[in-house]
């Protein structure tokens, strides 16, 4: 059996979760907390030398680590993947999307509102993020104004990358008022089988 381990409130966890919810696969969760320093183990770092999770282990024994390469595993020969050459391309392309432009200033602004005091000198760094956020999600709304997907026209593991931090923006301090066709997107996939929460 798959085991995943995780952290239930990451989002890139939450990724891993969806998706193996949503396929219908069996899996073992293992709890891991990267705050009180499990990821930095030894037995830890033999799973994965980045001591960073989600790491998934193998029917076979082996370990994979990364959200985005746990995805694509997952999703190969299903729907949440498609079989075309550039269906395969539209759907990396929003998941390197997600990494470069996205993640990196969605989570780390709620990461810094949720686990940092408020006196924290973190907090100066809020006002370039959520700028840099804003832009991520205005390229988001363009798209999602035309198309009711990431990628070829359907749900895929483009989505799934993009909804684990887009659905708690709010907590980071970003108005998601401002972007109704993301809102209408992030209820469509709320609103598809298997769905499960954050957590």
């Amino acid at each position: 059996m798959l085991a995943v381990y995780g952290m239930a409130e990451s989002g890139n966890c939450y990724k891993v979760k969806l998706a193996l919810e949503q396929l219908q696969l069996p899996y073992r969760w293992v709890e891991v907390s990267t705050t009180q320093g499990e990821t930095r183990s030894a037995e830890f770092l033999a799973r994965n030398p980045n001591g960073q999770v989600p790491t998934l282990e193998l029917e076979d024994g082996g370990f994979l680590p990364e959200s985005g390469a746990i995805l694509h595993y997952l999703a190969e020969g299903t729907p949440l993947l498609p079989a075309e050459r550039l269906g395969r391309a539209r759907v990396l392309q929003w998941m390197f999307f997600e990494q470069y432009s996205h993640e990196p200033c969605i989570a780390v602004p709620l990461a810094i509102v949720r686990h940092q005091p408020p006196d924290s000198p973190r907090h100066a760094e809020l006002p370039r993020l959520q700028e840099r956020g804003r832009k991520a999600l205005a390229v988001m709304e363009q798209h999602l104004g035309q198309e009711p997907f990431f990628a070829a026209g359907r749900y895929t593991i483009a989505d799934i990358a993009l909804y684990a931090y887009t659905h708690c923006a709010a907590d980071g301090g970003f108005d998601l008022g401002a972007y109704p066709a993301v809102r209408a997107w992030l209820e469509r996939v709320r609103a598809l089988p298997r769905h499960v929460p954050l957590g």
